[in-house]
């Protein structure tokens, strides 16, 4: 399902998230996917484990999963047991071992084992959202058809006066319009690093946050604001 842009924001709005985006760059210049993977297969399993569990347990769970299981089709004959007790750890293991193997088993079939390249048919697999999907398409393929919005993104999003809106897709909407296309991964990478290191979601480092100098909510309760 593709994502409308919002209208085009004002010249105002435009120059702020061109700032935005180079002091951003200028902070983290080695800012990047956090997931680790070797190719589209192991960034799409990868990101299906990621709901509701960090990048850095992830990590730890699939070296060992994609030894044993290296391909699709090694997901689509493995037993459902063996996958759930290797995932366990991330959390939701039973849905996401059935979302894996589920995917696995449609790429065997209709796309010969190789990830698709396009939005419409990602989002037919089992366990893949449009995050998902951006996640996969801007990483392992370079093509940005819209912006990755987690919980970070979604919580600087608004913060940063960059959207209002609580929707996932709103505020993807929102920063699409804001931002050139080429730019969409990476702002994603930028924004979440940010959400990590300096603007939590419960005690944002505001004293120490470079943005401060441009940051709409200075000198305003992030509790109250943010949200």
């Amino acid at each position: 399902m593709a994502v409308k842009r919002s209208r085009s924001p004002s010249p105002k709005a435009k120059k702020f998230a061109d700032e935005l985006y180079s002091q951003l760059k200028a902070l983290y210049p080695d800012a990047r996917c956090a997931l680790t993977y070797r190719n589209p297969f192991e960034l799409l399993i990868a990101t299906i484990l990621s709901a509701q569990c960090t990048d850095v347990r992830v990590n730890m769970v699939t070296p060992g999963l994609f030894k044993k299981y290296p391909t699709p089709a090694a997901f689509a004959v493995a037993p459902l047991q063996d996958i759930e007790a290797m995932v366990r750890s991330t959390g939701f293991y039973r849905n996401k071992a059935k979302s894996i193997q589920g995917a696995s088993r449609l790429l065997v079939e209709h796309h010969q084992g190789v990830v698709p390249r396009t939005m419409e048919e990602l989002l037919l697999l089992p366990g893949v959202a449009r995050k998902t999907a951006n996640v996969v398409l801007g990483n392992a393929f370079n093509n940005n058809v819209g912006m990755v919005v987690d919980t970070h993104i979604g919580r600087l999003s608004r913060r940063l006066g960059l959207s209002r809106h609580d929707d996932p897709q709103k505020v993807e909407r929102d920063l699409m319009a804001l931002f050139p296309q080429a730019l969409w991964t990476m702002l994603a990478h930028l924004l979440i690093y940010h959400g990590r290191q300096v603007c939590a979601a419960r005690k944002p480092a505001c004293q120490r946050c470079t943005l401060s100098d441009i940051c709409p909510k200075k000198g305003v309760s992030c509790d109250a604001a943010n949200k």
